[in-house]
């Protein structure tokens, strides 16, 4: 079996595996409806409470593993395997959450945040594991170069080094041409809304100058200008990269914080419930 295989049936076990737990959330609600009062602080609404910050702790674990790659990566099993822990966890702790509410408004301003919190973390890893899938391979799709995203502005200063050094050496007609196409578009990373409909941001069609310019100059000169287009095609892929890649740092940044919001607000509910 190929890798590919292999990853696809570890996918489809483990989806049939939440699906499987879900549907004993279900029923084990179920019984609860039919042999007791469904009500807060009740030993089904205290199970309910205690599977969820088990499923919490397990997928919070996955954040402590990422920051302990090299220990976990030998012993703690595959990255791909903690990523479904972490995502079917999530989903359960949700459903286990509402379970614990009764499937009722809470009452208390902690309570509040905690129903907040849990809604947002779960929901905002759904938006962000879409993220992870959906841009890298919208950048690998149409794009020739990588870039690391706090590495863009030192790239594209680079290339307009590079750049500004080669048309100092070309004829006036060429630096005339540079100054008022190409080296305005140089000056510093650039984010563009297009890119999200069309990785390339219509890169072809910008580059159209200099295949109608590169018909009037020289051999030798004709070299530079393609050596300049090839130069600006790597600037605006960097744009590219600069403006897709954005939403995954702001993603991590919105879910990092909620997520331990998150545990602080458990850690006051179980504070609250056993002092009161």
């Amino acid at each position: 079996m190929g890798t590919f295989s292999r990853r696809k049936a570890g996918f489809e076990r483990r989806h049939w595996l939440f699906a499987i737990a879900v549907l004993a959330c279900v029923g084990v609600w179920f019984a609860n409806v039919v042999l007791d009062e469904v009500r807060p602080g009740s030993d089904w609404a205290i199970g309910y409470g205690a599977a969820a910050l088990a499923l919490l702790a397990v997928a919070a674990a996955y954040g402590l593993r990422r920051r302990a790659m090299k220990v976990a990566s030998r012993r703690g099993g595959s990255s791909s395997a903690w990523l479904a822990v972490h995502v079917y966890g999530g989903g359960l702790f949700l459903i286990l959450v509402l379970m614990h509410s009764g499937f009722r408004l809470p009452s208390g301003w902690v309570t509040w945040w905690l129903w907040i919190l849990s809604w947002w973390v779960v929901l905002g890893g759904l938006g962000g594991l879409f993220l992870q899938r959906w841009i890298p391979r919208l950048l690998t799709s149409g794009l020739g170069v990588e870039a690391h995203y706090d590495r863009i502005p030192e790239l594209v200063a680079g290339v307009r080094e590079r750049a500004d050094k080669l048309a100092a050496q070309c004829s006036p007609a060429v630096q005339e041409f540079y100054l008022r196409s190409v080296a305005p578009e140089l000056q510093e990373p650039r984010r563009r809304a297009l890119y999200y409909l069309d990785v390339t941001g219509g890169i072809q069609a910008r580059l159209r100058d200099f295949t109608h310019l590169v018909q009037f100059l020289s051999h030798e000169e004709a070299e530079s200008l393609r050596d300049l287009s090839r130069l600006l095609r790597t600037k605006l892929e960097l744009d590219a990269h600069y403006t897709l890649q954005l939403p995954l740092r702001w993603w991590l940044y919105l879910h990092l914080p909620a997520s331990l919001l998150l545990v602080v607000f458990v850690a006051l509910h179980l504070v609250s419930v056993f002092l009161y």
